[in-house]
């Protein structure tokens, strides 16, 4: 099976399925010399699970990271870094009715026809949002990285159903806010009719989607690469490998086709004798490469395929139609564990193209401080 691996110079390679043994990670090209222990990633691995379990799957894993190479008394050595995390809250039964019934909307179907039938169907096998753990474990360590760069990668979720959230808020209200709120929506008021749309969907058999809004501040200008190694082009691609993900948009986005040239532009001024811009619509990148305005980019994620509501569906042994119910333990919403997934994929992506262009390293080597423009999100 390939495209499990990400990454050019910084190489994240995922294993694992949902109800296999372990769900882990392989790293290679991490720089030697960052300090790391397994607590380190407990505060990561913390923020997938949300506190309210009535929002959730009841299959809360309680993960605890184990490093099994690349790192010696404390420090990364440069060798490629293995971590696992292990399952054990694993259900497999349920997932008997689904062999030859394909869930709609799910990877069943595709993922039988694509590997002749011998992929792992158990809890989505490979497909499974379980596996973004292993990309939790990486970025851990390349939000490591980035933090001696002084870059700050920060996700939040700023939509469920038709419930929105439009506040701006700074880089702490965020902080504070998301790990007090459930759907880990900063806006507060917003968070409870959050709750409440996903509860509402659960006890109708139905799940709901939403949005996931991510910011990257003071990040260095001229990162990236032209067109098919461009920085928005691989931020796109790395968040598309997490389960779920239907449309990534970059500043302005889609919204972008209904203005004008002379409102979509972002005029150029000089501020303390550094160009920026006045607005913000490209989202921190222009032709593939870092602006140095913060990188905005938005993330649309599907609801949960798997519901109990009543649904249509192929017997694929006996070529007949049938009708579904779904049974197990699934989320009504995946928005509020995507969220940690989200930030991890960007901070990969953002550590692949500093270490390309020879910044993470010159950091490192020089012990350089970078000091950040602002802490505000524009």
């Amino acid at each position: 099976m390939v495209g499990n691996s990400l990454g050019k110079e910084f190489i994240v390679t995922t294993f694992g399925e949902s109800h296999g043994k372990h769900v882990g990670v392989l790293i290679d090209g991490c720089p030697s010399g960052l300090s790391i222990s397994e607590e380190d990633f407990q505060e990561e691995l913390d923020q997938r699970i949300p506190t309210q379990t009535k929002i959730v799957s009841t299959r809360i894993e309680k993960d605890k990271a184990k490093i099994l190479s690349g790192v010696f008394n404390g420090k990364t050595t440069g060798a490629p870094i293995a971590i696992t995390v292990d399952n054990k809250e694993v259900n497999s039964i349920d997932y008997d009715q689904i062999k030859d019934v394909p869930r709609p909307s799910h990877s069943d179907y595709s993922a039988r026809i694509r590997y002749g039938g011998f992929n792992d169907y158990r809890g989505g096998g490979r497909f499974s949002g379980r596996v973004t753990v292993a990309m939790i474990l990486a970025g851990t360590i390349a939000k490591k990285l980035l933090c001696r760069c002084n870059i700050d990668v920060l996700a939040y979720t700023i939509a469920i159903g038709k419930i929105r959230s439009e506040k701006r808020f700074s880089v702490n209200e965020i902080r504070k806010n998301r790990n007090i709120a459930v759907t880990r929506c900063p806006d507060l008021v917003c968070n409870e009719k959050m709750e409440e749309t996903i509860v509402a969907a659960k006890s109708a058999g139905d799940s709901v989607g939403g949005i996931i809004e991510c910011v990257v501040l003071n990040m260095p200008k001229g990162i990236g690469d032209p067109l098919f190694d461009a920085l928005d082009a691989d931020l796109a691609k790395a968040i598309f490998g997490v389960s779920a993900v239907k449309g990534v948009e970059f500043g302005a986005g889609f919204a972008s086709t209904e203005m004008l040239g002379s409102q979509n532009n972002d005029a150029f001024i000089l501020k303390n004798k550094c160009v920026e811009s006045v607005t913000n619509n490209a989202g921190g990148i222009l032709g593939g490469i870092s602006s140095g305005m913060p990188i905005i980019v938005r993330v649309a994620i599907k609801p949960t395929p798997s519901i109990s509501m009543e649904q249509k569906t192929v017997n694929l042994s006996t070529m007949e139609e049938t009708m579904l119910n779904v049974k197990g333990r699934h989320d009504p919403c995946i928005v509020p564990k995507a969220v940690p997934v989200i930030e991890a994929a960007v901070a990969l992506t953002l550590v692949d193209h500093l270490i390309r262009a020879g910044y993470i390293s010159k950091v490192i080597r020089e012990g350089e401080n970078i000091v950040g423009r602002s802490s505000d999100i524009t």
